[in-house]
């Protein structure tokens, strides 16, 4: 499998998400959560993150965007109640 920027991999119950990749360094980011994207940012070199992605499965785009989809129900619902930012007549 070729590493490549945006790829998300999933290991134990964490995801780790490739952010920037270089020729020999990887900028990750670690979430428990695919739907908040709140995580930590780490630089590894490519062979240390290599080792972590042992055990690892990649996650496919469609996985991704299921996990993103429900949380955005409920932010649409909350723009809808605020008007989205358009006057009311």
């Amino acid at each position: 499998m070729k590493l490549q920027q945006g790829q998300v991999w999933k290991q134990g119950k964490q995801y780790l998400r490739i952010v920037y990749l270089g020729r020999l360094e990887v900028e990750y980011k670690a979430v428990q959560d695919l739907a908040t994207r709140e995580g930590i940012r780490h630089h590894v070199s490519k062979k240390e993150f290599c080792r972590l992605l042992k055990h690892a499965n990649l996650v496919t785009p469609a996985e991704i965007q299921t996990a993103r989809c429900h949380l955005n129900p409920a932010d649409d619902s909350n723009k809808r109640q605020q008007g989205d930012g358009e006057p009311s007549r």
